[in-house]
């Protein structure tokens, strides 16, 4: 199974390599691109449960790895709830 990593920035200016057992990052964003912190949240969740569920399929079990990275990217995101209109924007993907 492809895995991939793509890296985010944040609203503070930060950055983040995030991981995906799956490719069907490419299904949810596009390098380049910001997108509302809500939307990057649902999004991010959608697709990695999506490759979590792919992983199960093939091999019997979920993957912890892309379940750990949603609760990074939750956790991460929660620090600009209070925030006016936070984007995240996709940099880059790498496979």
């Amino acid at each position: 199974m492809p895995e991939m990593r793509f890296r985010v920035r944040w609203p503070d200016q930060t950055e983040s390599l995030c991981y995906s057992p799956s490719l069907v990052i490419k299904d949810y964003f596009q390098p380049g691109q910001s997108y509302p912190l809500p939307d990057f949240v649902k999004y991010s969740r959608e697709a990695l449960e999506i490759a979590s569920e792919r992983v199960r399929k093939k091999y019997g079990y979920t993957c912890s790895s892309a379940m750990s990275q949603l609760a990074e990217i939750e956790a991460k995101a929660s620090q600009f709830l209070d925030s006016d209109h936070p984007q995240v924007s996709v940099i880059e993907f790498i496979e």
